[in-house]
C-alpha cells in the first residue's frame, strides 16, 4: 500500500502503456481505442486516482488563487470581510491569499510584490490609512492585472469598486442624534487624508447644514484609529467652550475610547452626550450603553467583491467596463444615542 497518491504514471506503468496514451484517454479524446480508454478510466477510478490540479493550473497559467490585502485583520469589519470573499471565492474554485498592513504604505508594496510573486490571478484591495501615493496600484493596472478596491478607495483609480454611500450614512446617523434634541454634534473622523472619513464629514456636515446647525470645522477632530489618540481627541472636543451634547464617530473602535474618556471625565452617555458610530461590530450591542452604529452589508459586499473581480478573470480580452456598486447602509439604534426626554 503506497501512501503517495496515485499519478498517471503509475497508472501506464500498470498497464503497460505510455504516459501520453494515459493523459489523452483520461481526457477523452478520440485518437484512443475505447477498449485502452475503458482499461485506463477503470483502473483510475480503481486506484483512486486524483487529477494534479496545481500542475493543470500551473500548465495554462492558472493559480485559482487571489490574493487579498487589508488594513488591518484586527477591525471586525475586514475579517468579517474577508470571511465573505473566502466563502464566494471558495465556490468559484479559487483559494485566497490575505495579507494585512497594518496601516502601512510601504507594507501595502510589499504585499502587492509578494503576492505577484505567489502568482495570484488577481488582488482585492483595501487601502491602507497611510497610502497617499497610488502609483503600485496603477501598475497593477498598466499590467492588466485584475483587480477590485472595497471600502477604502482612491477617486483617481480607474478600477472596479465595492463600496458603501458614507455621505449618506453619516447624514442618517447625525440626524438622528439632531432628532434627539441634540444640538452641539462633534464628530470624532479619521485620519485627515482618508477619502472615506472626508465622505462621512461632509453627511454630517449636510446634516447639520439641513437643520440649520453650527457646521464649522472646529467640533471636527481628526484620530488615527489609536485608542491613546483617540482618548486625547475626545477630551480636547470635550473640552470646548461649548461642548459636544452629540458625537458621531468614525467607527465603533473610536468609539469605545472615546466613551471611556467621558466616562473618566464624568460625562454620561447618552445624557450628557449621545453618539453614534459605524461599523456595528458585534460586541456593540453589548457594550455599555449598547452602541448606536451604521450597519454596512458586509456579506452582500464580499460576494460582489468577487463577482466583479471573476468577471475580469474569466474575460477573453481586457474590455471589462469597471463597475461601481454602491451599498445601503442601516442605521442600529440602541441606547448610546436615545437622550432621556423632558
Amino acid at each position: 500500500m503506497k501512501n503517495t497518491p496515485v499519478t498517471i504514471k503509475d497508472i501506464a506503468r500498470s498497464l503497460n502503456i505510455s504516459i501520453s496514451t494515459v493523459s489523452r484517454a483520461l481526457r477523452g479524446l478520440p485518437e484512443i481505442h475505447p477498449d485502452t480508454r475503458n482499461a485506463v478510466v477503470k483502473l483510475a477510478e480503481e486506484l483512486d486516482y486524483q487529477p494534479n490540479q496545481l500542475a493543470k493550473n500551473l500548465a495554462k497559467s492558472r493559480t485559482k488563487t487571489i490574493g487579498v490585502i487589508v488594513p488591518n485583520l484586527s477591525y471586525h469589519f475586514f475579517s468579517a470581510m474577508l470571511n465573505s470573499i473566502e466563502e464566494a471565492a471558495l465556490q468559484a474554485g479559487y483559494s485566497v491569499l490575505v495579507c494585512q498592513t497594518n496601516e502601512s504604505y510601504l507594507r501595502e508594496i510589499t504585499n502587492i510584490q509578494n503576492l505577484l510573486r505567489s502568482q495570484v490571478e488577481g488582488f482585492i484591495i483595501s487601502l491602507s490609512r497611510d497610502t497617499d501615493n497610488y502609483e503600485h496600484v496603477e501598475r497593477l493596472i498598466r499590467k492588466n492585472i485584475p483587480l477590485v478596491l472595497f471600502d477604502r478607495y482612491a477617486e483617481s483609480i480607474d478600477v472596479s469598486k465595492v463600496i458603501v454611500d458614507n455621505e449618506a450614512a453619516a447624514f442618517k446617523a447625525t440626524e438622528h442624534l439632531i432628532e434627539n434634541g441634540c444640538r452641539q454634534i462633534g464628530f470624532l473622523a479619521g485620519p485627515a487624508r482618508l477619502l472615506l472619513s472626508n465622505q462621512r464629514i461632509k453627511g454630517y456636515q449636510a446634516a447639520l447644514a439641513k437643520h440649520n446647525l453650527q457646521t464649522g470645522d472646529q467640533y471636527v477632530f481628526h484620530c488615527d484609529y489609536t485608542q491613546e489618540n483617540t482618548i486625547m481627541q475626545t477630551l480636547a472636543l470635550t473640552s470646548l467652550p461649548q461642548p459636544p451634547d452629540g458625537l458621531v464617530t468614525i467607527s465603533d473602535r473610536v468609539a469605545y475610547p472615546a466613551i471611556y474618556a467621558m466616562k473618566q471625565k464624568g460625562l454620561r452617555v447618552p445624557e450628557d452626550v449621545a453618539v453614534v458610530s459605524f461599523n456595528n461590530e458585534p460586541v456593540s450591542a453589548f457594550f455599555s450603553p449598547a452602541l448606536s452604529s451604521i450597519s454596512q452589508p458586509i456579506q452582500e459586499m464580499g460576494t460582489e467583491t468577487v463577482r466583479l473581480l471573476l468577471k475580469q478573470l474569466d474575460a477573453s480580452d481586457t474590455t471589462v467596463v469597471n463597475e461601481t456598486i454602491i451599498m445601503d447602509t442601516q442605521l442600529i439604534i440602541r441606547a448610546s444615542s436615545l437622550r432621556p426626554t423632558a
